[in-house]
């Protein structure tokens, strides 16, 4: 159960039991029922506006960068093909695409939403991400990113699945027949990320996931970011490659300082992106193969 109560949104889930996170509800921007999910939008003193999904909080305007650059960053520069064909399933906020076509060698960007409903609001509520669909480069494409995935093989070079957690309609992204469509869907050489949850508390999730995933891929990886809206303040990212020199700790692109500057990035640099690989003792015990 997810409330409003005494002025406050708090935000409760069977995926972090006896542990709630709230945050003050200066305004009611928008509330609504779609096909798939409930979509909230309120404005909070902190932390800006906020987009909630079925009672679970995506991103906020304050703490968003954090989590879209390094689910874009994490794989576009560790793949070394200069001209990229990238799928984003999910992401209909458009923030994970606005900064994938920061990248210069990046042609081509489809983003497969299953709910039409994420991408429209988040036109009207959050412009400063949404506005990557008015990109030529950008391609929005309304349905089931499991289901358009499957009728590709060796496609794309570069697939991130930017889900909510493993309930409800992003439940089938965490699934082996998902993991397999990647493989069959990217080029030789491709690479995938996908949303890895929290390490301190969705450690059995990220334990079977990575199973999954290397059944079909020869090199897999497990990095971590700060979001401090999203459950205990860390959400991670499983990342996968065809290719056994894939080394995700060493970019491939180093970004020098002034292309950091240059994209206007908030948050991922080359030396955050090599310390997110860095886990502490019991998760890399955990996840050690």
């Amino acid at each position: 159960m997810n409330s409003f109560k005494d002025g406050w949104f708090s935000e409760h889930s069977t995926l972090w039991p006896g542990q709630c996170f709230s945050l003050a509800v200066s305004k009611v921007l928008h509330q609504e029922k779609s096909a798939f999910q409930d979509i909230l939008v309120f404005q909070n003193e902190q932390y800006g506006r906020v987009l909630v999904l079925d009672g679970v909080i995506q991103l906020t305007e304050k703490d968003e960068a954090s989590y879209q650059e390094m689910m874009a960053f994490l794989p576009i520069t560790s793949h070394p093909n200069p001209e990229k064909v990238v799928l984003i399933v999910g992401g209909g906020d458009g923030g994970v695409a606005r900064e994938v076509i920061k990248d210069p060698r990046v042609k081509s960007v489809t983003v497969c939403e299953i709910d039409p409903r994420v991408p429209e609001v988040c036109k009207e509520f959050f412009p400063t991400l949404s506005s990557s669909f008015s990109e030529g480069k950008v391609k929005l494409r309304v349905g089931d990113g499991s289901e358009y995935l499957a009728s590709f093989q060796d496609e794309f070079d570069v697939i991130i699945t930017d889900s909510s957690d493993p309930i409800g309609p992003a439940a089938c992204l965490f699934e082996e027949a998902y993991f397999q469509r990647l493989q069959r869907a990217l080029k030789p050489g491709g690479i995938f990320c996908s949303q890895g949850e929290s390490m301190w508390i969705h450690m059995k999730i990220i334990q079977e996931t990575m199973k999954l995933a290397r059944q079909f891929f020869p090199t897999v990886s497990y990095a971590t970011t700060n979001t401090p809206t999203y459950p205990c303040g860390q959400i991670g990212f499983l990342l996968g490659s065809k290719s056994v020199e894939t080394d995700f700790k060493t970019p491939a692109w180093k970004m020098s300082k002034g292309e950091v500057c240059a994209m206007q990035l908030k948050y991922y640099t080359p030396e955050v992106h090599a310390a997110a690989f860095v886990l502490p003792a019991f998760a890399q015990k955990l996840l050690s193969d």
